[in-house]
């Protein structure tokens, strides 16, 4: 089926007994055994859940993955992807990562169970200095977070895979709808659903898919062992946000679209970091690898952090909030915000400056989206 109707027909098929239409929520944490060590497929909602059972098919299915594991928020699934490695393996990550990755892979390598490399992975000579003999994987967001930066996902596997390394995807910002990094190799795909694909802002949940049977194993044995699998209720939520991702994604989209044009276009904006710009440097390459170019438009303004501050508190339709991907629009300041983790000094060699706002744009009508930052940077 095409990934449309797939979306709004998930989970239909759970409901045994009555064939209801909307998948029913199995809000239990223990099933009867049918004998001695013979179970129904199911025993303890952390080992297995129908519910999140559905949501873990559909979204293996629209990534084009042989598995999935559903975890309490984008951190557990992060966490769970980290989990797949040995003490001491190191790992190349996207310099301007999620604040929320840095944090945590920061404290790993300050407990010495990995080692991270933080670099610009569009750099070929700076990666390949960056490998070792203990090198396992490559991390990689695109567009990253928060600067919307696009790397070549074909060419990033191709050299990953030629030195036995894995490749992780984070897709939060553009959903399998827009992007499917396995369509090029990528190895593992991490999600944080409260985002795009729950799209309501009214649950907290994460994802990762995985592209071979081995890595499914290692992400259930991982999200089984640590325990942060996402609850059955958390999990309908999301599954009931998704039947709509096909439309939100459009509106997002087209509403993104004309607010980068009217920031571009803007005196009081100094650079305006949105892919689906031809003045984007990363435009070409996201037109061939992605099926577009999302919601998520990041911006500089003149007069620095002073400057800045007075946005965010003038804006009135974009809500001054942590988050992204929600039908309401969200206006965030990255470095007191999503990345507050990384030391100042970190951030400005990522090029994250402290007049960098980011922007996650909803499906209001345009026109207020626009005449609100147009009397935000008055």
């Amino acid at each position: 089926m095409d990934p449309v109707t797939r979306l709004v027909h998930a989970g239909q098929d759970i409901d045994r007994a009555y064939r209801s239409i909307t998948p029913p929520i199995y809000q239990t944490s223990t099933f009867r055994f049918e004998d001695v060590g013979a179970t129904s497929g199911y025993e303890y909602t952390r080992l297995g859940n129908p519910t999140r059972h559905a949501l873990e098919a559909l979204l293996a299915e629209l990534e084009g993955g042989a598995g999935a594991v559903a975890a309490a928020s984008g951190m557990a699934a992060i966490s769970i992807a980290l989990a797949v490695f040995e003490a001491g393996a190191h790992l190349l990550c996207t310099r301007d990562c999620y604040g929320g990755t840095y944090r945590l892979l920061h404290h790993l390598q300050r407990q010495g169970k990995l080692e991270v490399t933080f670099l610009d992975l569009t750099d070929a000579n700076a990666r390949e200095q960056a490998v070792k003999p203990t090198t396992r994987a490559v991390w990689v967001e695109t567009p990253s977070n928060p600067l919307l930066r696009v790397t070549d996902l074909a060419e990033l596997t191709a050299f990953a895979h030629a030195r036995g390394l894995i490749v992780i995807a984070d897709n939060t910002f553009l959903s399998p709808l827009l992007q499917r990094p396995m369509d090029f190799g990528v190895d593992l795909v991490v999600h944080s659903t409260t985002k795009y694909l729950n799209g309501h802002a009214d649950v907290v949940g994460g994802a990762v898919v995985a592209r071979t049977e081995e890595l499914h194993r290692a992400i259930q044995f991982a999200a089984k062992a640590g325990g942060a699998v996402q609850a059955p209720f958390d999990a309908w939520l999301v599954l009931r946000g998704m039947k709509t991702l096909h439309l939100r994604m459009a509106a997002h989209e087209a509403n993104a679209r004309a607010v980068a044009e009217f920031l571009a276009r803007h005196p009081q904006v100094e650079h305006v970091h949105y892919p689906g710009l031809e003045s984007h440097p990363g435009h070409a390459l996201a037109r061939r690898q992605q099926r577009g170019f999302g919601g998520m438009v990041s911006f500089t303004v003149r007069g620095g952090l002073a400057e800045a501050r007075k946005v965010l508190q003038r804006a009135r339709v974009f809500a001054l909030a942590e988050s992204l991907g929600g039908v309401e629009s969200l206006i965030g300041h990255p470095a007191t915000m999503s990345h507050a983790a990384m030391p100042p000094e970190y951030r400005q060699a990522a090029g994250i400056d402290d007049h960098l706002l980011r922007l996650s744009v909803g499906i209001e009508a345009k026109e207020d989206l626009i005449a609100d930052l147009e009397q935000a940077l008055a």
